[in-house]
């Protein structure tokens, strides 16, 4: 009987290695569980091209946003775990949802895996060059002197940017008007335009930072940016400890063969090696940041930790 089960468990071991070996046959859905434009579509639409390069097959992006990026997380989890749908999320679907929802449709550290992290997205303190705050100093005394008058935007309710502006008035004792968006583009555009006082950007706001039409005031990292050198971390401006970093990264079904897996984080993590690919992340206002999948789901777990204190202590929810 012995012998049977090993058998058994050694043909499947076969068939799984086989299966690995010769996908993909046809082309694979990458689902951006945000709209397009924002920094989990760029980095998609980057990361992307190579794969399809190497694999052979056409690597279609899918935008599905809403709900925190929870609608197209749930379209990843409830999909076959046959390596053909995956998902580039923001880690904040693992480790800020299930603190922020009541209630939510699937487990997001239950239903989808972790493949290969791609970037760690630092957040910038971003405000038009026509405001007259000069500086980090001269605007938070701008907000204690207007207390509820100023407004800022994010992707949403409970996303990164929204932690890091909530993070940002509880270690400054201000007070701001949070207007929730569906993507980081979105909010962007309402603050060149004038509709929004400040926000925290995702990278995507540092071609008008160069440009001039944006100040970039602080950077809620522990490290300053490569891109913005001269731009100071909010720790180095005396908010001690502030870190508001998001891990971007690939993500599949639960399911999926481990030898899938392996592959595609060999060669995810291939392609952030490459100089080009690495600029270009760069340029996003973002790090690349190869990992392996255990790894990966360790990073996630310290995060939740991390954002489950914030929300809680904010009284932040999404239902």
């Amino acid at each position: 009987m012995r012998a049977i089960v090993v058998a058994i468990a050694f043909t499947a071991g076969l068939i799984s290695t086989s299966l690995a070996q010769t996908w993909p046959t046809q082309s694979i859905r990458l689902i951006v569980n945000f709209p397009a434009g924002g920094a989990a579509d760029q980095l998609a639409r980057l990361i992307g091209q190579p794969l399809s390069e190497v694999f052979g097959q056409p690597v279609v992006i899918e935008n599905k946003g809403g709900a925190g990026g929870n609608l197209g997380g749930e379209f990843v989890a409830r999909s076959a775990p046959d390596g053909y749908t995956l998902l580039m999320s923001s880690g904040g679907m693992v480790a800020i949802n299930p603190h922020l929802y009541a209630k939510m449709s699937f487990d997001p550290t239950k239903d989808i895996i972790p493949v290969a992290s791609v970037a760690r997205v630092p957040f910038y303190l971003v405000i038009r060059a026509t405001n007259p705050a000069r500086d980090f100093k001269e605007f938070i005394a701008d907000l204690k002197a207007n207390p509820g008058k100023r407004n800022f935007g994010s992707p949403g309710v409970g996303s990164s940017p929204h932690l890091a502006a909530e993070m940002l008035k509880n270690m400054t004792g201000t007070n701001a008007v949070h207007v929730p968006y569906r993507g980081a583009a979105p909010a962007l555009n309402d603050l060149l335009g004038g509709q929004l006082d400040f926000l925290f950007d995702p990278g995507i706001a540092i071609e008008h930072v160069k440009a001039g039409t944006l100040r970039a005031l602080a950077i809620g990292s522990p490290q300053r940016s490569p891109q913005l050198p001269d731009v100071p971390t909010l720790d180095e401006l005396g908010l001690s400890g502030f870190d508001a970093d998001a891990l971007f990264g690939i993500y599949a079904p639960a399911g999926t063969s481990p030898e899938i897996v392996a592959r595609l984080n060999k060669e995810i993590n291939r392609s952030l090696a490459n100089a080009a690919i690495n600029e270009r992340i760069a340029t996003l206002g973002n790090i690349a940041a190869p990992m392996s999948p255990e790894a990966f789901k360790e990073k996630s777990r310290k995060d939740s930790e991390r954002f489950g204190a914030i929300i809680r202590e904010r009284g932040i929810s999404a239902n």
